[in-house]
């Protein structure tokens, strides 16, 4: 008689990878939002005294997410994706501004 396994298996392997997969591009879209929120002001916006609000923040979390929303149709993004990508640019904005604030601020200038 061949033996059979006592271990059952709860999770189907393909669907973990498939979680994984979307778990990554989750905390891809919150890190890449960040950074990039992050450097745009604190170059573009430097001299900008509306990003020296204390609304801004908030409003560039909430419309980076409702922009990111249709996204969410999308097979590895879901409506998650998207609130996490406006999380991570209302977050990069707050530290944005922060950096201007202190005068961290990197000032690239071409040489001759």
């Amino acid at each position: 008689m061949p033996s059979r396994s006592v271990v059952k298996r709860t999770c189907n392997p393909d669907r973990a990878m498939y979680a994984t997969i979307a778990l990554l591009v989750t905390a891809a879209a919150g890190i890449g939002g960040f950074l990039i929120a992050k450097r745009f002001v604190g170059q573009r916006l430097r001299f900008v005294d509306a990003v020296q609000s204390p609304w801004a923040p908030w409003i560039a979390g909430a419309g980076a997410a409702i922009l990111a929303s249709p996204l969410a149709f999308l097979p590895l993004i879901g409506s998650t994706t998207a609130l996490v990508f406006g999380l991570g640019v209302g977050l990069g904005t707050a530290s944005g501004v922060r950096t201007i604030r202190r005068g961290d601020v990197s000032r690239r200038q071409l040489t001759p």
